[in-house]
């Protein structure tokens, strides 16, 4: 995680007396600032940013695996692929794959003399073990009967979401220990938050795959798709006079 200070500002305003200058306008001001601003405006308070960086992985890998039959019938053709269909299935299964994971498509075809049928298998994985020792079996299995795909890494909404508050809730975690730095210098003690503001928040990936001569590991895969978010918060803080020290600088 990267953290980093944008702004820190402190105002220590008295509560009475002690001002010189002309008086009407002084009540003129005075009166404006009341109307026009929240009741903690003019309280003592200290106001900073902060920043925070976070990544999360993918959570989610999608394999698709083809089968394709070409017969002089329909049912040889439908027979031909139900029958590695079902294996793909099975193996499926055999490594915790729930059924409402799996989506099973069927396309049919007229060439020429031949009736051609293809079937596409889509299984999504949340364990990327489990992934692997499925592929490596069909492909061992079926070898060139079969067509396995690379697998596709993404994330669940859920994933993403849960990332943008871990983030935010650190960069907000950032700004009270730069405000409470701060009260130390002061001599203050840090008060309750006033206000919190996420003014700023981004989201990347930094995988851009490059040409290599030898195939991607399964963690460069992932790292490929890992995903990064950012996030920059103002929040003010009321700054209290510690036990024994005068109410005012």
């Amino acid at each position: 995680m990267a953290v980093s200070t944008a702004r820190v500002f402190a105002s220590l305003i008295p509560a009475t007396g002690g001002v010189c200058g002309n008086m009407d306008e002084l009540e003129l001001n005075y009166t404006t600032k009341r109307a026009s601003s929240p009741p903690w405006s003019t309280a003592r308070r200290v106001e900073v940013t902060g920043s925070a960086e976070l990544s999360s992985p993918p959570d989610r890998a999608s394999l698709a695996v083809s089968v394709i039959s070409s017969k002089e019938s329909v049912n040889d053709a439908a027979n031909s692929v139900t029958r590695r269909l079902e294996y793909i299935l099975q193996t499926a299964r055999q490594h915790g794959v729930k059924e409402e994971d799996t989506v099973v498509t069927k396309h049919i075809q007229r060439d020429g003399d031949l009736y051609r049928m293809q079937a596409e298998v889509s299984v999504v994985f949340s364990d990327f073990e489990k992934m692997e020792c499925v592929r490596s079996v069909l492909i061992e299995k079926l070898d060139k009967s079969v067509c396995v795909g690379d697998p596709q890494f993404s994330h669940s909404e859920g994933c993403l979401s849960l990332l943008r508050r871990r983030v935010c809730v650190a960069a907000v975690e950032t700004a009270r220990l730069k405000a409470k730095e701060v009260c130390n210098v002061l001599g203050q003690a840090l008060g309750r938050p006033l206000l919190v503001r996420e003014e700023d928040s981004q989201e990347w990936t930094c995988g851009q795959q490059e040409s290599v001569a030898l195939p991607l590991t399964l963690q460069q895969k992932v790292g490929q798709m890992t995903v990064w978010a950012s996030s920059r918060v103002f929040v003010t803080f009321e700054l209290r006079p510690k036990d024994g020290t005068r109410k005012n600088l």
